[in-house]
């Protein structure tokens, strides 16, 4: 386990989410809305950052007792795993950030149980059963694609230049800019493999976002208050279709946001 301790108090919140979430989500009504949020990031874009920032503020706003909601950033694969009681060490067969079917080649060739295939499998169906309970902040892995049918999500990519962004990594990193540079080159490579390998989708195509970002350009507040009032509507969105028992939010418009200019 991580020994940051804001994934430890996370883990904390998850247990005790998890352990009583059942019952619950059991007897909710099915116009419950249950919001939640999607980050998809380039390589230093701020996703963690933006992440920490807006835990306190959703708390505030959406939060219920017992029910703070919980930041799922590189420790997404150990809540996964766990909660299919399966060892961490299997995340090293998982890789978003970096291309490596060799691994992925060696667990087959060595009867790896569960497969390469059904561990996929199994932690895609833990983003969306948590998506589901709500109040989780999902950092990568495909989460915008796995969970844009569900209700009460919104869907956010931060982007920024790599000029920008190799000075971030120089600084978190102490590395040379010409190392930064070439592992920004290699973890977007390996994001941008991992949605078309997975899902046949470009992992920069707007049109599976509902907010793009550049936080070159936006201060880390305006990109928080951004998100707030983009999840906001959602919410609205997601109560206004559930009181007309529309069976897909995501395709209606309420009346408040009707566009009538096309160009």
């Amino acid at each position: 386990m991580t020994p940051h301790t804001y994934l430890e108090h996370g883990l904390t919140i998850l247990k005790a989410r998890l352990e009583g979430s059942a019952a619950s989500f059991q007897s909710a009504s099915s116009h419950s809305i249950h919001p939640f949020i999607t980050l998809s990031r380039e390589v230093c874009a701020g996703a963690t950052t933006l992440g920490h920032a807006l835990v306190p503020k959703l708390n505030a706003e959406l939060g219920e007792p017992g029910q703070d909601w919980v930041l799922l950033d590189k420790d997404l694969l150990s809540y996964a795993l766990a909660r299919h009681e399966l060892p961490a060490q299997l995340a090293r067969y998982l890789p978003e950030d970096r291309i490596s079917e060799i691994d992925n080649a060696i667990g087959e060739i060595v009867g790896l149980h569960p497969s390469i295939w059904e561990l996929e499998q199994q932690v895609a169906q833990t983003i969306v059963q948590l998506a589901q309970e709500g109040r989780f902040i999902f950092v990568g892995r495909a989460a915008h694609l796995l969970t844009r049918s569900l209700p009460g999500g919104l869907h956010v990519r931060l982007v920024a230049a790599k000029e920008t962004r190799i000075r971030r990594l120089v600084a978190q990193e102490g590395c040379e800019p010409g190392q930064a540079a070439a592992q920004v080159e290699r973890t977007d490579q390996a994001r941008r493999k991992f949605v078309k390998s997975h899902f046949g989708r470009e992992i920069d195509d707007p049109h599976t976002y509902d907010l793009i970002i550049n936080t070159d350009r936006t201060s880390p507040a305006t990109v928080v208050a951004l998100v707030l009032e983009g999840l906001r509507e959602q919410i609205r969105r997601a109560q206004d279709s559930a009181a007309d028992g529309a069976l897909h939010p995501s395709d209606s418009e309420p009346e408040h946001a009707v566009w009538t200019i096309y160009d």
